[in-house]
């Protein structure tokens, strides 16, 4: 399946009916404030250590704050061969706003 280096919030909860695994780049203290229920937690700084324990045979979706770092994030997962990963544009902040309005927002 050729995935988009970038999708929206509302292309994303699709693929993640689909079976894509959903990893919020974001710090420990970030999660703790908001998060999408079943997402893999992995600070951006830990993602080439963890790259072992990511599949390549199903789309990845990598998400933060608004997008920035997980764009980085993504862009590092396409060079070391993970075709399928995407960045989740707007991040957990669009994500509040126009898919789980009950998760709190900073």
């Amino acid at each position: 399946m050729e995935m988009p280096p970038e999708i929206d919030v509302t292309t994303a909860v699709e693929y993640l009916r689909q079976g894509a695994l959903l990893v919020d780049v974001r710090e420990p203290d970030e999660i703790a404030i908001c998060a999408v229920a079943g997402s893999r937690p992995i600070p951006m700084r830990q993602i080439p250590e963890n790259l072992a324990t990511l599949p390549q045979n199903q789309p990845i979706l990598v998400m933060c704050h608004h997008g920035g770092r997980s764009e980085r994030v993504t862009q590092f997962l396409r060079s070391k061969g993970y075709d399928q990963a995407t960045n989740v544009a707007g991040g957990i902040d669009a994500w509040a706003q126009q898919i789980d309005p009950t998760l709190a927002r900073y």
